[in-house]
């Protein structure tokens, strides 16, 4: 009997999406010398298939033309919706992402359907989206301005002429390399998935190709949610998060991140943090800097367990599945906060969810569906490691003592006041449900009244009510360098030459490497502008990513004196630490000097490379707030050159004292 068959016979559930890959993974993949290729290159399309491919683009181009020119606003709502299959095909053309010969005909005829829905749209008519059952949409995102496709399933019984409030379940895919644009629409619009929950819309996110729903695929998801608000009646109180595999890792992650989104979350296998899973996983032997270590804080879904008692939970594992690691961690981190994880798990089986299992978990979550989220908890539990995730119903933490370590809020009520308990944290804000008390004692300090806006502050004489003030890190604005690619960005290309010729030569190099990069890994365009082309409306609106040199970029020659780390002809010098500036250059990031709303990033996209995309696991950021690099090293698949300074700013976004 095959495995297939025994797995079959057993009651597994084989259908999970794009999980294929994960025996690809082991030891061969731990040699940064020697990386394959992600995604591989695809086969060779011959010649009448392309011709037919290129007439079929250029066709559904024309049709996007004329509906770009539409005065019909649906034309103009909708568009997205139709340019999700030229984007898809044009794509796998352009770069050789065909990875089967089989997908040249899934690509005409994903080609026709963008066609009939660019017809039916200039006829001012869109039946899609009165459409049950699978279907693919699409949106414009704010990161790049690329069309972004997700996929959904519409229960049979949703009324399009009287939409009632309908639960949404996120679906996150597992791990797939080859998992093109193409591959996701055919998929998407055909398939409905490994779960089908009654009366419930399915939201499958892309999430940026293959990265666990991080980074960029993090804001995927929730720009792919937004869009199905707009679209569609959905329940905000009756939102959960689930996935498997890679999925699973991915429902982790926004589990604890954002308790206070969902009503439950459901993650099954996958890996829930980074050291542990690649020892057990990847039979990898870890030699991380220390900041790499401080940096696995994002995405160690362990250190923020706490937060999951306000958020139903049930994790299922395979009970010979390698992966149930991932639970297993999640289950000891419970246990130190005093909690019991919900653990299914399916006997007997491997990398699947069993069928018995599947129907336990969907019983849990129809139980807790009824319930919805509690908007109003009496008392709270908070832990973060830095103020990208700052937030949980009515609590807000606005400042940090120190980045990267644990910081922790407990709010209770007593009497006529609240108690809170907080450990390295600095500014709060606290706007309690009515009904409770607006009087809060800080630390056992004395009693303070919260203003209006509910912010108090830490000074020199205990809590009071305040905020910060000055330059300092807060929420969106406290690095490190990837976190500028979480919303938008322009590249700012140098219009000069780098004073150094070595300099120089790896800025063009590191450039054309993050182009590529985006494209690849994050699937999108980074937008390209040169110094000379940035007007205040970018200044205004998007993070800076200036490569080059104060004498090469137009743009950091206006800011260069304005930063904490001074690059000159001669030298970059981070405190008491020189480095010859004809072979070391800067990457940072930092409040822009012209807009400090918004970053300014030198010479860098996202930090992890090459070998990182071999592993979901690996793909955290590699960078802290600022490097020195000596460039006379040649970049590799992991890092940008040979790292000869690196540390993170201070909490007011200066050098720290003994700065590495």
């Amino acid at each position: 009997m095959t495995v297939r068959r025994f797995l079959q016979a057993s009651g597994v559930v084989l259908a999970l999406g794009f999980i294929s890959s994960a025996l690809a993974d082991g030891p061969s993949d731990n040699v940064a010398d020697n990386v394959r290729r992600i995604p591989k290159l695809g086969v060779d399309v011959p010649e009448a298939d392309q011709h037919e491919l290129d007439q079929g683009i250029k066709i559904l181009a024309d049709q996007i033309s004329q509906l770009k020119k539409s005065d019909n606003p649906l034309a103009g709502k909708l568009l997205p919706d139709v340019l999700i299959y030229h984007r898809a095909v044009d794509q796998a053309l352009r770069f050789r992402e065909f990875f089967d010969a089989k997908e040249i005909p899934v690509a005409k005829a994903l080609l026709k359907q963008g066609q009939q829905r660019a017809e039916q749209l200039l006829s001012g008519m869109a039946p899609w989206t009165r459409q049950t059952g699978p279907v693919v949409r699409g949106y414009i995102s704010r990161i790049d301005q690329t069309v972004q496709p997700f996929g959904l399933v519409i229960p049979a019984n949703y009324d399009f002429a009287n939409p009632k409030p309908h639960r949404l379940d996120f679906w996150f895919h597992g791990r797939g390399e080859t998992l093109s644009e193409v591959n996701f629409l055919n998929d998407r619009s055909k398939n409905v998935g490994a779960i089908s929950p009654p009366d419930t819309i399915v939201l499958h996110p892309y999430g940026r190709y293959c990265n666990a729903n991080k980074f960029a695929g993090e804001i995927d998801s929730f720009e792919a949610l937004a869009a199905v608000q707009q679209q569609y009646d959905v329940d905000p109180d009756r939102i959960a998060v689930r996935g498997f595999s890679m999925g699973g890792a991915a429902c982790w992650q926004f589990a604890v991140h954002y308790p206070d989104r969902w009503f439950a979350a459901a993650p099954g296998a996958g890996f829930s943090e980074t050291p542990d899973f690649l020892k057990v996983f990847q039979n990898e032997k870890l030699t991380p800097t220390w900041y790499e270590q401080k940096l696995w804080h994002i995405y160690d879904c362990t250190d923020y367990a706490a937060n999951l008692a306000h958020l139903p939970t049930v994790a299922y594992s395979g009970e010979i599945d390698k992966q149930k690691q991932a639970a297993d961690m999640m289950a000891a981190a419970f246990e130190r906060e005093g909690m019991k994880l919900l653990h299914i798990i399916g006997p007997m089986t491997a990398h699947s969810i069993h069928k018995e299992s599947a129907r336990e978990i969907e019983a849990r979550l129809a139980e807790w569906a009824v319930k919805g989220i509690d908007r109003s908890p009496s008392s709270l539990q908070f832990v973060t490691y830095t103020l990208r995730y700052n937030s949980m119903h009515w609590l807000k933490v606005d400042g940090l003592k120190e980045h990267w370590d644990e910081a922790r809020v407990v709010v209770k009520p007593a009497g006529d006041e609240l108690t809170v308990q907080t450990k390295n944290v600095t500014a709060l804000t606290l706007n309690p449900p009515k009904g409770q008390p607006r009087k809060v004692r800080i630390d056992g300090g004395t009693p303070v009244a919260l203003p209006a806006d509910g912010s108090v502050v830490l000074g020199p004489n205990g809590w009071h009510a305040g905020h910060l003030t000055g330059l300092h890190k807060k929420h969106g604005l406290q690095g490190p360098i990837d976190d500028a690619f979480l919303d938008s960005f322009v590249f700012v290309k140098p219009s000069g030459a780098c004073r150094s010729a070595a300099v120089d030569k790896w800025v063009k190099s590191e450039f054309d490497h993050a182009v590529t990069h985006w494209r690849q890994q994050m699937r999108g365009d980074a937008i390209v502008k040169s110094d000379s082309e940035i007007t205040d409306q970018e200044i205004a609106s998007s993070n800076l990513v200036l490569w080059g040199d104060a004498q090469s970029n137009k743009i950091l020659a206006k800011i260069v004196e304005k930063l904490p780390i001074h690059w000159t002809a001669s030298s970059v010098q981070a405190g008491d630490q020189s480095f010859d500036g004809s072979h070391h250059a800067l990457i940072a990031i930092y409040p822009n000097p012209l807009n400090p709303e918004k970053y300014v990033v030198l010479n860098s996209s996202f930090t992890y490379r090459e070998y990182d995309y071999l592993n979901n696991a690996r793909q955290v950021s590699k960078l802290p707030d600022w490097v020195i690099v000596d460039v006379n090293t040649p970049p590799n698949s992991r890092y940008p050159g040979k790292v000869v300074a690196a540390d993170f700013f201070d909490e007011q976004w200066q050098l720290k004292s003994g700065a590495k």
